[in-house]
């Protein structure tokens, strides 16, 4: 016998049973829905990083406060072939004529930008690509040319110098988010020269690096070494921080529903590979009979699947990158238009995965084939050999396990995902044997037909209990995708209503809290919150004199060590917070009191009765904590860490902090800056309007890979209600024989179906239920989510007609075939 030859002559006569057909179709699926998804990810987290470094403005920095870096951070770069450039931040008054504005002044070397580009535009309003300013020149926001009333080609002053305004900036690289104050862009030289930068001065230096990728990976090594105590790095993975969190998000919907759609088509091929597994029962003993040994039969049939994989693997590949492409299309201009190349891994990944895919659903009854005995070919009544346990059986929960942690990226959400998928396959055995019990001890009760399908159900239990396991976790990973997946993107939609605060305003004063609300009312502004802000120290924990510490793991404990901390208060606890520990504030307290953000409790360890000390000015506070919140920090309202309880906080000075909502930009704004001089409005409307667009494009993936998914659901669907045709089969033609007429038979069959559909659509309703519950608040952090319970319970009755339907119509099929020629077949 030689397998290779006899596994392609019996692929070509074989590939028209249906068996072959659904193992093919479910491998296409399962390998594009993984290319497609693998390679997007791949290529927007590229493109994350090239548009951070241009962010950056190089590929690498290095910050340190009040005291600049020493010259070996450039002499290192430079040995390492590394493009590198020094800056300075600090705040300042610019002046012109009567009018002033606080603002953010950065002043560069003539080497700035290293990475993106810096667009300002002249007086005539052209925009042009430009380095840094030259001697004796500035760039400056358009907040600045307005609170100052001056124009491109006009001057200010910054610290006792005029320099001319040589352009309006557009676009900077290495400005920060949420700042402050608007930008004035200088030369480095004038601001050493003017004397700017002298003792007590609270500069913030830089320098930045860019070139190779293992340069600069070794640059950040030595960096890392040789930092100053109170220096940081700052990396291209810091740069989009604030869009990180909606990308991971994005990304997780993504690979959750190509995982749904990977895993169906696993149990597809399960349910295909049995059945043609007990197909080839009969040829298998025929060539025992003729020689064939064991292993040259096993061989064989792994080669036949092998030819069928390999081009259906290689098709779902293309048809993925196919996919992908639309997709990044769609979603290149939220990434400044980066279009980085294709990479080979995700598709070769999704390649091998589908591969190990079938093999690991498959081998187990095929490799049971090895038991076939050649006296089965003069007796087809011959038991197969029996097993008490058989590992074989374990392998395809190995591979999906496997499938699950290696393609999740998460651990919240492979744990989730494995965790309700293993739930749902426990629940769904347990549940159809206490429903076999049950048709056991009452089917006698049913009557006609129907009391036929019911005991069909017991008569065939092994194949009773595949079909509601194959029927469950479908149903479940489709309930999943189509119901539960939809409910959470609205609810990250509705994260972002249309009323989120889209400006903010800094350093208001007390005594213009009044005008600057009527103001705003003026507008049309709504949403309005605002709260006081202090900054203070952070001086002790307990009594303890809290340090700075390079083992500290998270870096964000020695940056409020080390620098500000923010307390606002209020009498009522504010919009976007929740209370998950302790009480709000207690009038009957002597003390002061504070309640801390969940992250403050994590990085220090504290607790309900915990007391830190803290510094204002002069003064020293110590307030005990009395409750912990957990805020959404997404909300884009103001808020803060820690905030202490009003009556003893009010006498800190302090100035207020405001959000509020402003339909359209209004040019009242302009005139509400020039009026109060202190006042800072930050503008967040271009990061709101990112996010949405990336909702908005997750949205239009997930359907597309929906699709896979439903068709695999489909594909599962049929091999579940295939898995019986063979017996179901004989019995009809058996039946039809006795003279039972098509009206009983088609009552029976509905009984049996009906009571198969409706256990795994209520099991899966269920399991779908507790995942959407468990996704939403371990990898999609939306704590206040509830799955939509009414939709999902529709959903567990139209699986039930669904199903029912679809054995009906398959057994309408089965009927036709002439009982003479089924029951000869059967002798």
């Amino acid at each position: 016998m030689k397998p290779l030859v006899f596994a392609a002559r019996s692929l070509r006569r074989e590939f028209r049973h249906g068996e072959l057909a659904t193992l093919a179709a479910a491998l296409v699926l399962a390998v594009a829905a993984l290319t497609a998804v693998g390679t997007l990810a791949s290529r927007v987290e590229s493109a994350i990083l090239a548009s951070a470094s241009e962010l950056l403005g190089g590929d690498l920095g290095v910050n340190a406060p009040r005291a600049a870096l020493p010259d070996t951070f450039s002499s290192e770069a430079a040995r390492l072939g590394l493009a590198s450039s020094r800056s300075v931040e600090f705040s300042s008054v610019v002046f012109a004529g009567e009018n002033s504005r606080f603002s953010e002044v950065r002043a560069v070397d003539t080497d700035f930008p290293l990475r993106g580009k810096l667009v300002v535009a002249d007086a005539q309003g052209t925009h042009r690509e430009r380095r840094a300013p030259a001697s004796g020149e500035v760039y400056v926001d358009r907040a600045v040319l307005a609170a100052l009333a001056a124009k491109v080609g006009g001057n200010l002053q910054l610290g006792g110098r005029d320099l001319k305004i040589s352009g309006e900036i557009i676009s900077a690289p290495g400005a920060a988010v949420f700042q402050f104050a608007p930008t004035v862009l200088m030369n480095r030289g004038d601001a050493e020269s003017s004397g700017l930068l002298g003792i007590g001065s609270r500069a913030r230096y830089r320098v930045l690096v860019a070139g190779e990728a293992d340069a600069v990976s070794d640059y950040a090594e030595w960096a890392r070494a040789h930092l100053p105590a109170t220096a940081s790095i700052s990396t291209v993975a810091d740069a989009q921080a604030n869009l990180r969190t909606s990308f991971e998000r994005g990304e997780n919907f993504l690979r959750l529903a190509a995982l749904l759609a990977a895993l169906l088509s696993g149990i597809a091929v399960a349910l295909a590979a049995q059945r043609f597994s007990r197909r080839k029962t009969e040829e298998v003993a025929l060539l025992r009979c003729l020689g064939a040994s064991r292993n040259e039969i096993v061989l064989a049939l792994v080669l036949e699947l092998a030819l069928l994989a390999l081009p259906a693997c290689a098709l779902g590949a293309l048809l993925g990158l196919g996919m992908q492409q639309a997709a990044f299309l769609l979603a290149s201009p939220l990434l400044g238009g980066f279009t980085p190349p294709i990479p080979p891994a995700p598709a070769t990944s999704a390649f091998a995965m589908g591969l190990a895919v079938l093999f690991g659903f498959s081998m187990p009854p095929l490799l049971r084939l090895r038991d076939v005995e050649p006296m089965r070919v003069f007796r087809r009544d011959l038991p197969a050999r029996v097993r008490r346990f058989d590992a074989l059986y374990l392998v395809p929960f190995v591979v999906a396990a496997l499938l699950i942690v290696l393609e999740s990226g998460s651990s919240n959400l492979a744990g989730v995902l494995a965790g309700a998928l293993l739930a749902v396959a426990v629940v769904t055995v347990l549940m159809t044997l206490v429903l076999l019990r049950l048709l056991r001890a009452g089917g006698k009760r049913v009557s006609g037909a129907w009391r036929f399908g019911l005991a069909n159900l017991n008569r065939r239990r092994a194949l009773t209990l595949i079909q509601v396991g194959a029927l469950a976790l479908s149903l479940t990973a489709l309930d999943l995708l189509a119901v539960v997946g939809p409910s959470l993107l609205e609810r990250w939609r509705a994260d972002l209503p249309v009323d989120t605060p889209n400006y903010f305003a800094i350093n208001l004063q007390a005594g213009q809290r009044e005008d600057f609300e009527q103001r705003l009312v003026a507008l049309g502004a709504d949403n309005l919150s605002l709260l006081p802000m202090a900054a203070g120290k952070l001086v002790a924990i307990n009594g303890k004199p809290v340090r700075a510490s390079e083992d500290e793991k998270d870096s964000r404990a020695n940056n409020w060590i080390e620098g500000e901390v923010r307390v606002s208060w209020s009498a009522t606890l504010p919009p976007s917070n929740r209370l998950i520990e302790g009480i709000w504030h207690d009038d009957r307290a002597t003390g002061a009191q504070l309640s801390v953000d969940k992250s403050w409790v994590e990085i220090f360890h504290l607790k309900l009765g915990d007391s830190m000390t803290l510094r204002f000015g002069d003064e020293e506070l110590t307030a005990k904590i009395n409750s912990v919140r957990e805020v959404d920090w997404d909300s884009f309202r103001v808020n803060f860490f820690m905030m202490l309880d009003p009556a003893h906080a009010q006498a800190l000075p302090h100035s207020l902090i405001s959000s509020f909502h402003l339909p359209v930009q209004a040019a009242g704004l302009s005139t509400l800056s020039r009026d109060m001089p202190n006042l800072s409005l930050i503008d967040v409307n271009s990061i709101l309007d990112r996010v949405r667009d990336i909702i908005n494009r997750v949205s239009a993936a997930v359907t597309w890979v929906l699709g896979f998914s439903l068709a695999a659901g489909v594909l599962v669907l049929l091999a579940a209600l295939a898995a019986t045709a063979e017996e179901r089969r004989f019995e009809i033609a058996l039946l039809r024989t006795l003279g039972a007429h098509s009206r009983q038979l088609n009552a029976a069959v509905l009984g049996e179906f009906a009571a198969l559909g409706l256990l795994a659509g209520l099991v899966a309703a269920s399991g779908a239920a507790g995942a959407g519950f468990a996704l939403a608040r371990s990898v999609f952090r939306m704590p206040d989510y509830w799955p939509p319970f009414a939709t999902l319970g529709l959903i567990a009755l139209a699986s039930a007609i669904v199903v029912m339907l679809a054995g009906l119509a398959g057994t309408r099929r089965i009927a036709r075939t002439p009982p003479m020629l089924v029951l000869r077949r059967g002798t």
